[in-house]
């Protein structure tokens, strides 16, 4: 019997929904960057403040191939220096819709404290808040979330909007904020990593609203379990 020639087929991608969008988010910056532009438009040092661990050259790789892919748009703005934005377009927007299933699943049977080879920017997690945190559907407020120094100086501020059943992080102060809860990175890390520990935190305000936050990341985490 005749052998199959095979060889074309080895070069080949198999043509199947979930091979075709593995062939675009199999890349894990994919959908680490989708998620930093879902809160706007962003410059390319902007996003490389948010990914200390990637080279300058390893993130435009990545932007041009989301471009190519119909995730990502550039805007230039006629300035001097020249400006150049990204922004998500409907399917990158569209593409947001993976992160949550992928998070609850890593918190379930992937979460641990920080690996010596990962970095620490705890406000990657206040920015997931809307993967993870489904409040109650008659529930509105506002949850501030600062990132502070040894000396409680505000370093970094988000806020969690709970309405609807839903839960939305803004990266700006709250227009009136019911709860306010400050940590440090290293308190903050304590907190939302697998130990829960809640020691390093201060909280004012409603402290049921922080719960809300808080146990929405330990309850995923201890989910199946």
């Amino acid at each position: 019997m005749p052998r199959c020639d095979v060889s074309g087929i080895r070069r080949r991608r198999q043509w199947s929904p979930d091979a075709r969008a593995l062939g675009v988010v199999g890349d894990r910056w994919i959908l680490l960057i989708t998620r930093e532009l879902a809160f706007g438009a962003l410059r390319l040092s902007e996003l490389q403040r948010a990914f200390p661990g990637m080279s300058t050259g390893a993130l435009e790789q990545r932007l041009n191939r989301m471009a190519s892919e119909g995730l990502v748009t550039r805007h230039r703005y006629a300035e001097v220096p020249p400006r150049v934005e990204f922004v998500l377009t409907e399917a990158g927007r569209d593409l947001l819709t993976m992160l949550e299933p992928i998070v609850r699943w890593a918190l379930r049977w992937a979460w641990s404290a920080p690996q010596p080879d990962e970095w620490v920017d705890v406000t990657a997690m206040f920015r997931l808040a809307g993967c993870v945190v489904h409040p109650p559907a008659d529930l509105d407020a506002e949850v501030e979330l600062i990132v502070e120094d040894e000396q409680e100086v505000a370093l970094d501020l988000y806020t969690l909007h709970l309405h609807g059943g839903t839960a939305t992080v803004a990266h700006k102060p709250a227009t009136r904020a019911d709860t306010v809860m400050k940590a440090t990175s290293s308190a903050w890390t304590r907190a939302l990593g697998p130990e829960h520990a809640l020691d390093g935190l201060r909280v004012s305000g409603d402290a049921r609203l922080a719960n809300v936050f808080l146990d929405s990341f330990e309850a995923a985490s201890g989910e199946l379990r």
